[in-house]
């Protein structure tokens, strides 16, 4: 009863503040586009410094609140670590290109141009062969998931990009100047990943010798959980303020694009979380394990659309409407989660 009462005014009407912070954005992009520009223009190696700051308050909350033993003991489990890398890199890159392969270039290939269908799958693909890092910490919080794994995969899964997109990228694209955008990677996994947990580790060991554990944990924590929602719904707004003229001037395009990305991410979620299942993995190891899988690393599928085709074509279209639909398509694979809970042990 708890946990459920700390879910709070924010969570119980989320649903609720998701579609108006889209909205907002919206707006705020259409009516004050100068903002939107200048936001835009705020980049380091394709990285968003403003889109940074508010995941580091989204993500800061969550690490502070870690007892990093978990992360020890996540380390030595194989079955949630090896799952979730088998449905990464061996699953997740070759069902995406199917379902852009089928709706792109059969289902929707009336009402499209040989090059549009090219570029978009190409996108699409870019961005399942990225999966995700920082924001995965966000989701697994949520669904009050093992966050001693998704640190660990964080951090395999960041390694495991640096070795494995380039070629991947190559095999399915059929590409073979491909760059890795070092930079992009490195930079965003610093930002996203290191700086928040540097902060969390030393002021949570700093905090529970200084305040102790009964402060921390029903003073400091509620107000944590609140600045991480917060931040979360800031970013909301922050990324619909960006891409609104897109929805607005392309929303058919859109839609279509969309539509694949769906099927990826709801097919993966699932996969996962029915591995989980048979294979006897807790709820806490089996919520993260699946939306780990089902999340996308945008910022270097972004990067690298850039490079490969250009920043106004329809490849890196395709890996800005991943961008809009990976939060609110993620909040609801949370809630499938938390409504599942009692099927695991």
């Amino acid at each position: 009863m708890a946990d459920e009462k700390k879910l709070g005014f924010f969570e119980k009407y989320l649903t609720i503040w998701i579609f108006a912070c889209i909205v907002i954005g919206i707006a705020l992009g259409r009516i004050f586009p100068q903002i939107a520009g200048t936001l835009d223009s705020m980049q380091l190696y394709e990285v968003s410094i403003p889109i940074a700051i508010c995941l580091f308050f989204m993500i800061y909350p969550i690490m502070v609140q870690i007892d990093f033993k978990q992360v020890v003991k996540a380390g030595k489990t194989p079955k949630p670590v090896l799952t979730t890398l088998i449905i990464n890199w061996a699953v997740k890159p070759f069902t995406m290109l199917f379902f852009a392969w089928l709706f792109m270039a059969n289902v929707f290939s009336p009402y499209l141009t040989e090059l549009q269908i090219s570029q978009y799958i190409a996108g699409m693909i870019l961005l399942g062969v990225a999966p995700c890092t920082a924001m995965v910490l966000v989701w697994g919080y949520l669904a009050k998931g093992n966050q001693g794994h998704t640190l660990v995969m964080v951090a395999i899964n960041s390694l495991a990009m640096l070795f494995l997109y380039a070629p991947l990228a190559r095999l399915l694209l059929g590409i073979n100047d491909i760059v890795v955008p070092w930079e992009t990677i490195l930079l965003s996994v610093s930002m996203y990943v290191g700086v928040p947990l540097f902060a969390g580790y030393f002021s949570r060991n700093y905090l529970l010798a200084n305040k102790g554990k009964d402060w921390f944990e029903n003073s400091f924590s509620p107000v944590m959980h609140n600045i991480s929602i917060t931040a979360l719904l800031v970013t909301l707004i922050a990324l619909f303020s960006l891409q609104g003229d897109v929805i607005i001037e392309m929303p058919l395009v859109i839609a279509m694009i969309a539509v694949p990305l769906l099927f990826q991410v709801f097919f993966i979620f699932f996969l996962g979380y029915g591995i989980a299942k048979v294979i006897g993995m807790t709820y806490e190891n089996a919520a993260p394990t699946a939306l780990i899988g089902a999340s996308n690393h945008f910022e270097v599928a972004i990067a690298v659309a850039a490079m490969l085709f250009g920043m106004n074509s329809g490849a890196a279209l395709a890996t800005v409407v991943g961008v809009l639909i990976e939060v609110p398509v993620m909040l609801g694979l949370v809630s499938i989660c938390l409504k599942t809970k009692h099927m695991f042990k």
